[in-house]
């Protein structure tokens, strides 16, 4: 999946081998994690004029990714309880067609690069695209690099079970909206 703007050029692309160089070694870190907890390999590459830019577009074009490669009938919903040292975070999705955040991103020491200004801006960009619901909750932490690590590795496990193919459509409804 490609996105290009007048200020970033994306490409996405899952269960193919290959490297993730978005230019932000911070970024590059977490994909890392997230595409590991996933269970999945994958290929990023972008170029961008603002961190903002990128990290939001990362989001969307991950989430237009994901949404072409979802099973006719998916679990819908994946969650985990992620630790890293002094951080422990809840993370939960459900790919619903119903985009929504919840980042509560909270720390006490700040570490360079690791905002969470930018990881609600990716959070939002996967979410509209996905169409998921996605909440995010520090339970405890102190480390930035700690919090936003523990929350991309939780969110990968979580995708990775939401993600996964089901016997039956997961709504009550009888009608999923993605």
């Amino acid at each position: 999946m490609n996105r290009k703007t007048g200020e970033t050029d994306v490409t996405v692309e899952l269960d193919v081998a290959g490297e993730i160089r978005t230019g932000d070694g911070v970024l590059d870190h977490l994909l890392t994690a997230l595409f590991f907890y996933m269970g999945r390999e994958a290929k990023v590459t972008a170029s961008y004029d603002l961190r903002h830019h990128l990290w939001e577009d990362v989001g969307i074009t991950l989430g237009e990714e994901l949404r072409s490669k979802l099973p006719e009938r998916f679990a819908r919903f994946g969650n985990a309880v992620m630790p890293m040292d002094d951080a422990l975070l809840l993370v939960a999705v459900d790919i619903s067609g119903r985009p929504y955040v919840s980042a509560e991103l909270d720390f006490k020491e700040r570490e360079e690069g690791f905002e969470a200004s930018l990881v609600r801006e990716f959070l939002w960009g996967l979410a509209r695209s996905l169409r998921a619901t996605i909440h995010v909750k520090t339970l405890n932490g102190v480390n930035a690099h700690h919090v936003i690590e523990a929350a991309f590795k939780g969110l990968g496990l979580a995708l990775g079970k939401a993600t996964q193919e089901s016997g039956k459509l997961e709504s009550t409804k009888g009608l999923l909206e993605v």
